[in-house]
């Protein structure tokens, strides 16, 4: 017999294991991306980015968010865990929790300190307000801890809600211009990450300013430079460019590359330098790369969704992201990664560009929500019983409402009866709407999928499709409508088939799709509804 033979079975064997998983899946999610941007730019974008991605694997043209409210750390923390607020309880970026009696940030943990050159404030993060696993954790857990998992993004939430409870590392961006992590994950930043910062590679991006990467007669789908619906970028006197960066350091500080394209860039050249140092996909255990490309979001926010400066930015990430698929084909080898591409939420068009084009809607300002509500409950009532009003949710203070001997029900029935009488108020529901919800309502049943309650309010309010609650220029979002919920999803790579889906899928179904995609546990809150599009037959 020949003595190779057993050495030839078992690396054979050993091979058809490694098979069955990818070397390494790379997470990428973009911050308020709508699907329509997949479609409006494609023309301007380059072959090896967004067009790679969407012609080489699959495109799922009709993603949709299943819950309100539509913000960044609900957005990545339902990605990831592949469940709405409701089970997994990040319901905001930051919110009033009824139990707790006060405001609570999405990723807040006093227990952990700042590693990195960052404040106390930026640094005592964690994932501990994230109440189930997500698909990275049951990576960890099935690779018994050998496969790694790291986070990167501007933001923290970005960064710590998709990497989960059991990451290696989870980086975001600190003011200070590093990227920092917290002692959540180890007792110092790895050396790499040190050396990193130390380059201060930001200036690169800053030194160079930001003008348009094309000729301006590219932008012909967006709106003149100067516009009445953009805000001023870091209170520069008009919105247009060339925007001087190194101007703009003087008077901040190293956070304004957030709200500039090169803030992708940076994240991915850090996220480059982690798989180079960390060695990931080099052995063949899967390892997981979570990143979230944040600036879309800043830009989208200040400078609205029909702005030059939006359009810019997306062209430069399309470059950014063919970057990244290039240093992958080379560091990881082509075939033996899985990409999916997605976004935290989409966003509205400006209410008052709608306003101007004949749609009768406009922006809603929260401090005269606020006095609205104050002076009915207090001509009502005598007193002011809303203890707190924001993200749609109306909380009220119930201690005062017992002192005076009033009725809860009959105070939200008379508060949810002058709510409807407002020109902006689609619906309104109680929290015993809510729980009692039956399915056959679209809206009540996304309200109900983002409702804790134990950290949500009392009442929750639906505005009317096109109002916005948010400033006269830039955008925003959070609703249950169709802009905020629509957003793309491209899978690239390992044993992903060429082509495309226009059926309505959730968001919720990424995570349990990957668990089965890569055999591995589901994440423990999940319905575990799959895309079987991209599943072997």
């Amino acid at each position: 017999m020949n003595k190779l033979l057993p050495f030839v079975f078992l690396f054979v064997i050993s091979n058809l294991t490694a098979q069955q998983r990818p070397k390494l899946v790379v997470g990428i999610v973009v911050d308020q991306m709508k699907t329509e941007y997949l479609y409006r730019f494609q023309s301007d974008f380059s072959e090896n980015g967004f067009k790679r991605l969407m012609n080489d694997g699959f495109t799922f043209y009709n993603m949709h968010y299943n819950y309100m409210p539509t913000y960044t750390a609900p957005g990545h923390a339902s990605i990831y865990t592949g469940t709405t607020p409701a089970m997994h309880g990040i319901v905001s970026n930051e919110w009033y929790s009824r139990s707790a009696g006060k405001e609570v940030y999405c990723t807040d943990d006093a227990s952990v300190k700042t590693l990195g050159d960052g404040t106390k404030e930026e640094g005592e993060m964690s994932p501990k307000n994230l109440q189930t696993t997500t698909i990275t954790d049951e990576l960890r857990l099935t690779t018994n801890f050998k496969g790694k998992v790291i986070g990167i993004s501007m933001k923290d939430r970005g960064a710590i809600l998709p990497a989960g409870h059991f990451a290696n590392w989870a980086f975001w961006y600190s003011k200070t211009g590093s990227f920092i992590s917290s002692t959540f994950y180890g007792s110092t930043m790895p050396d790499w990450a040190t050396e990193f910062n130390a380059q201060k590679g930001y200036m690169k991006y800053i030194n160079q300013g930001w003008d348009l990467l094309k000729p301006i007669a590219t932008y012909d789908e967006s709106l003149d430079d100067d516009n009445p619906y953009e805000g001023k970028l870091y209170k520069v006197d008009k919105p247009v460019f060339p925007y001087d960066l190194k101007a703009m350091l003087e008077k901040n500080n190293p956070s304004i590359l957030r709200a500039v394209p090169f803030g992708n860039d940076y994240v991915a050249d850090f996220a480059k330098t982690a798989i180079e140092k960390e060695s990931l996909g080099k052995d063949n255990v899967t390892d997981f790369l979570a990143v979230s490309f944040s600036s879309t979001d800043y830009v989208g926010h200040i400078l609205g969704p029909r702005s030059i400066e939006l359009q810019d930015t997306y062209l430069r990430l399309d470059l950014t992201i063919a970057d990244l698929l290039t240093y992958l084909d080379k560091t990881v080898g082509k075939g033996n990664y899985l990409v999916f591409l997605t976004a935290d939420h989409a966003g509205a068009e400006n209410a008052q560009f709608l306003k101007d084009s004949k749609y009768d809607v406009t922006n809603l300002v929260g401090k005269e929500l606020d006095k609205n509500l104050e002076k009915f409950s207090t001509d009502t009532f005598g007193e002011n019983l809303v203890l707190h009003y924001d993200s749609f949710n109306l909380f009220f203070n119930k201690e005062k409402i017992k002192a005076k001997n009033l009725d809860l029900v009959t105070v939200k029935k008379a508060f949810k009866d002058f709510l409807m009488t407002q020109n902006y108020v689609k619906r309104v529901y109680t929290e015993e709407e809510i729980l009692a919800n039956s399915g056959a309502d679209y809206h009540l049943n996304c309200i109900a999928k983002g409702y804790d309650v134990t950290q949500n309010g009392d009442m929750i309010v639906l505005d009317k499709p096109g109002y916005i609650e948010y400033g006269p220029t830039g955008t925003s979002h959070g609703t249950t409508y169709s802009y905020d919920t629509h957003v793309p999803l491209l899978f690239y790579g390992w044993k992903i088939p060429k082509g495309e889906s226009h059926e309505k899928k959730v968001i919720t179904q990424i995570a349990p799709t990957l668990s089965q995609k890569l055999k591995i546990t589901l994440p423990n809150g999940t319905e575990s509804q799959v895309l079987t599009e991209i599943l072997d037959k």
